[in-house]
């Protein structure tokens, strides 16, 4: 059905439509909406989840870890500061395997105080052992969270969704928004094995005290257990894509008049809207442009970035998020897999405009040879 809605209901509604059995979150900005909406389900007997307000970011992280543990579809969401609150517990859920979905909406951190969005929360825990996606649009934020609740559960990791604050979240688009029924479809009822929760007739014991005999091994088999989730990736974004009829890429990039581009801009999140644009009007002008969405972070998809640049001459990635004393975080990691030079670009930082002019500069420092880390500013 064609709707007309604000990017948090419109994820709220496709989170609702998974039915979860738990939701658990603390307001902040810019996040709020999505949690507010979801109460209003539950207020309306429109849901028949448990819905608990925990008392800070930590108390909601730990309420969905424990129901989760308990073997109960659970979900929260988060941004910024929160984020940054529930990290111990975010490395918990990883380590113990337990299936969750978290949206964040993306927000600048402190200090200075900033409520407006860039990305770099959600990077400061992208060793955590989650799955990481980043959605585009609101359209693709909708259809990544359904994804997220089935990826989830077959490979027994968490999944953070990742939506622009402000720029999505509170923006209202037209959205196709999939049938209760066929969200059902695709993602049945959770039903873990018997060994996979909490049960007082099936004792078991999760995130148990381990010596350095064994906490290596258990740190190499999450490893192993997080590269091994991009088999299932890549099947569910095809099976979601057969169902549904969108999406496109192999799950973790996605090209844009890529196929004879020489200059390529590298980015994730939504500023790729933006950049499409440029790229549409460099191409009436005769230059050879071209985009590599970035649509998982975790696990990096190295080998299908890599491929993806094979033939490009010039390569810029664009990013919201920063790693003080050293670049850009999804700049750093893709020099990691690519034989030639990268050029990395941080724009938008604390809600920055990354306008138009921002991209078509980058453009033509793409194309120099001056390799340092640039801040780009809008005129």
């Amino acid at each position: 059905m064609r709707k007309i809605l604000e990017g948090s209901h419109a994820v709220a509604e496709a989170v609702r439509m998974c039915a979860p059995g738990v939701v658990s979150a603390y307001p902040i900005t810019p996040q709020t909406h999505i949690v507010e909406r979801l109460a209003d389900f539950k207020a309306n007997g429109q849901a028949d989840y448990e819905y608990v307000l925990g008392e800070s970011e930590f108390a909601a992280a730990s309420i969905v870890e424990g129901a989760v543990a308990a073997g109960v579809r659970s979900y929260s969401a988060t941004s910024s500061q929160g984020l940054l609150l529930m990290a111990e517990v975010l490395f918990n859920i990883a380590g113990m395997r337990l299936p969750l979905v978290l949206s964040v909406a993306n927000r600048a951190i402190s200090a200075p105080i900033n409520i407006w969005n860039d990305q770099q929360d959600a990077v400061t825990v992208r060793d955590s052992g989650w799955i990481m996606l980043y959605a585009e649009d609101n359209q693709e934020a909708i259809d990544m969270h359904i994804q997220a609740f089935k990826i989830s559960e077959r490979v027994k990791l968490p999944v953070m969704v990742n939506m622009d604050g402000y720029v999505l979240t509170h923006t209202y688009e037209p959205l196709d928004m999939p049938s209760q029924a066929d969200v059902k479809k695709y993602l049945p009822a959770y039903k873990p094995k018997a060994n996979e929760f909490l049960n007082i007739k099936n004792p078991r014991t999760f995130g148990a005290f381990a010596t350095p005999e064994t906490y290596m091994e258990l740190r190499q088999e999450l490893y192993e257990i997080v590269e091994s989730s991009r088999k299932v990736i890549n099947q569910e974004n095809r099976i979601y894509k057969d169902q549904f009829g969108r999406g496109s890429g192999d799950g973790f990039t996605e090209g844009y008049k890529l196929n004879d581009a020489e200059t390529v801009l590298v980015s994730f999140g939504s500023v790729l809207g933006t950049m499409k644009d440029v790229v549409d009007e460099l191409r009436e002008k005769g230059e050879k442009v071209g985009i590599l969405k970035v649509r998982c972070l975790r696990p990096f998809p190295g080998e299908e970035i890599k491929k993806a640049l094979e033939k490009a001459k010039n390569i810029a990635v664009v990013e919201k998020c920063l790693s003080l004393g050293n670049e850009g975080i999804l700049g750093g990691e893709v020099k990691q897999h690519i034989d030639k030079p990268v050029k990395n670009f941080v724009v938008g930082l604390g809600g920055k405009d990354a306008t138009k002019g921002v991209i078509k500069e980058i453009v033509k420092k793409a194309k120099g040879t001056d390799k340092k880390l640039e801040f780009i500013y809008p005129e």
